[in-house]
């Protein structure tokens, strides 16, 4: 019983503190493409400029009982706002509910406020920012060092991760960043169009820092699955609407970064299962 309780505190816990960082995330998803700091000035209107008080900045309850629009001009607030709180919210308790009271829950909290990041500004801007991806990279590659000496971590991926888990970090990186990388340049050798931006070969590296380099291969076919039906929508509603557009880009970012996210997650139990549907022992890996 008195786990059960701690359990559910614990729970609302990551759920209001994920909404908290994603109210920081808002700010910036807004400030980082136009090289402003993320903490001077406070948060403030971007149309008045007018302050935000503490209680106009309840993440999701405030925008809801302002009615979407600033309390001073009365200019509407963008739905972007909640949803990023309600995302990383809802990331943060399933980082919770997945791995519980070890090291890894702060860990995977932080890098799903990273990929949160990475989804909004890739959106909006077209970009995806080095200052999440290049510490990202040194960021999992000792968290592959602390799971090396502390196995009951959580950090170490069950049939992803080798016991020696620095190896396939640093192969992860390598594999990320370079299978992208020439991928862009296959596309514009053989097709005559941009295909990969660097920023999503930074992403994927740091993602591969976090996962091994069979981590990389997971999050590529789960990103291009989850690309392929979209793109297919995209057009399928371009063509229902008859504005196809052939030169349409989609950005590559949120694919990477939700599938990263899975990998972290579910990772082992998606191997685990293929490696049973196959018929091979979790020791094949």
């Amino acid at each position: 019983m008195e786990h059960q309780i701690l359990n559910t505190i614990l729970s609302v816990f990551a759920l209001a503190f994920g909404g908290v960082i994603g109210s920081f995330l808002n700010v910036c998803v807004y400030r980082i493409p136009r090289n402003e700091s993320i903490i001077n000035p406070g948060s403030h209107c971007p149309k008045c400029n007018n302050p935000i008080a503490w209680y106009d900045n309840i993440p999701v309850i405030s925008w809801l009982a302002l009615g979407a629009q600033c309390r001073h001009c009365k200019e509407p607030i963008s739905w972007q706002y909640p949803l990023v709180e309600s995302i990383t919210a809802t990331l943060f308790l399933l980082v919770y509910w997945r791995f519980g009271l070890v090291v890894a829950t702060p860990v995977y909290m932080l890098l799903a406020a990273a990929l949160v990041l990475v989804t909004f500004v890739d959106l909006t801007d077209w970009t995806i920012p080095d200052q999440v991806t290049i510490p990202g990279i040194v960021i999992g590659l000792g968290c592959s060092l602390i799971a090396m000496f502390f196995p009951n971590s959580g950090l170490r991926i069950e049939h992803i991760h080798s016991d020696i888990a620095v190896i396939d970090s640093v192969l992860g990186i390598v594999a990320g960043g370079a299978s992208l990388y020439l991928l862009d340049k296959l596309t514009v050798l053989l097709l005559q169009k941009r295909g990969m931006g660097l920023g999503d070969v930074k992403l994927l590296a740091m993602l591969g820092a976090f996962t091994g380099w069979k981590g990389v291969i997971l999050i590529l076919i789960i990103s291009s699955f989850v690309g392929s039906l979209v793109g297919i929508a995209v057009v399928a509603i371009q063509r229902y609407r008859g504005t196809d557009d052939r030169d349409h880009y989609l950005p590559f970012g949120p694919y990477l970064s939700l599938a990263g996210f899975i990998v972290v997650l579910f990772g082992a139990d998606i191997v685990g299962a293929y490696l049973r549907f196959i018929g091979l022992s979790a020791n094949a890996m």
